[in-house]
């Protein structure tokens, strides 16, 4: 299946809607992206980096990938709801880009603080990042992307320098957590910097109860008694 461009890529090559990298300029992105905005029909997720574009259609999730994003969303609530002290903000698949450079369209995207992006009349509906902050963590749910968000979508984030980054592995039934370090690269973590430390494990029992009993509401429900335990007992 392609988009059909018009104009066409500065290639004269349409684009792919494969889950595939391919070479690409940053205005062939732009106009990539601008087609992609005028077909409301389907939701697209666009990445860009290293003159590399990779564009996906949302028209074909799976019940899994649906499962688990949304379970990871109620999850960012539940610990919200057991650290009112803290402010978080859910921006999950809205597209962030980085003029000229970076573009990205997270699963998960959270912001912890006030310090937020804020839609304005007749502007674009997207994050600048020229503008606004990059997120505090993005997330990925990995069904049949694995290899390509820990590989080419991770080295994007760390591009971008956002400080925490997970791969929820649908299949493998686990979360692959990492923290950016000054080096430019990302560190493989078990607890969670942005959600105060939370133990990454904590994670993956919560999977475990979806797997067992096919309600992501309930083991979101399950994850907030243990968030609110923890929340009175930080030393666990």
């Amino acid at each position: 299946m392609t988009v059909s461009l018009r104009p066409r890529l500065l290639s004269n090559t349409p684009i792919v809607l494969e889950p595939r990298w391919q070479p690409a300029t940053w205005q062939e992105y732009v106009v990539c992206r601008d087609e992609c905005d005028r077909q409301p029909d389907l939701h697209h997720q666009l990445f860009f980096n290293q003159r590399q574009l990779l564009v996906t259609t949302m028209s074909a999730e799976g019940i899994n990938h649906a499962a688990f994003a949304d379970l990871f969303t109620m999850i960012f609530m539940a610990w919200s709801m057991s650290h009112p002290q803290e402010t978080f903000t859910s921006l999950g698949r809205c597209l962030m880009e980085k003029e000229g450079l970076q573009a990205a369209a997270p699963d998960l995207v959270l912001y912890k603080g006030n310090s937020v992006p804020r839609w304005e009349t007749n502007t674009p509906r997207r994050i600048d990042l020229g503008k606004w902050r990059v997120p505090d963590l993005v997330g990925e749910i990995s069904d049949t992307s694995l290899a390509s968000d820990l590989d080419e979508k991770k080295k994007l984030y760390a591009a971008l320098q956002i400080p925490e980054y997970w791969v929820v592995d649908v299949i493998g039934d686990r979360v692959f957590a990492f923290q950016w370090q000054e080096s430019g690269y990302y560190h493989p973590i078990d607890r969670s910097g942005v959600l105060t430390d939370l133990p990454i494990a904590l994670l993956t029992e919560t999977i475990d109860r979806l797997k067992q009993d096919s309600s992501n509401v309930k083991a979101a429900l399950w994850f907030a008694q243990q968030a609110q335990a923890k929340s009175h007992n930080p030393g666990d």
